[in-house]
């Protein structure tokens, strides 16, 4: 499994200035196929200065979901830690 991109990527404005929350879609190279999965993920600065990132799959695809969930979420704050994020 390789994530390939993260496209469609859009920022909800909210209230709350230490969270940010985002829609998009993910790009997934499965053994057997490639899908686009769409994903909410909400990026949360917590007191101590760590951010938290809580990750939702809208979509539904056949593979198991933990390693996906694992490389998703290290992907998005990579590109957070990069600034690439909107």
């Amino acid at each position: 499994m390789q994530i390939l991109e993260l496209k469609n990527l859009t920022r909800e404005e909210g209230y709350i200035y230490y969270r940010r929350n985002f829609n998009g879609t993910v790009v997934l190279e499965l053994p057997s196929k490639t899908v686009d999965v769409e994903i909410n993920f909400v990026i949360e600065m917590l007191p101590t200065g760590r951010k938290d990132l809580e990750l939702e799959f809208v979509d539904s695809f056949e593979y198991p979901v933990l390693p996906v969930k694992n490389a998703v979420t290290q992907y998005i704050m990579k590109l957070e830690d990069e600034g690439l994020l909107p």
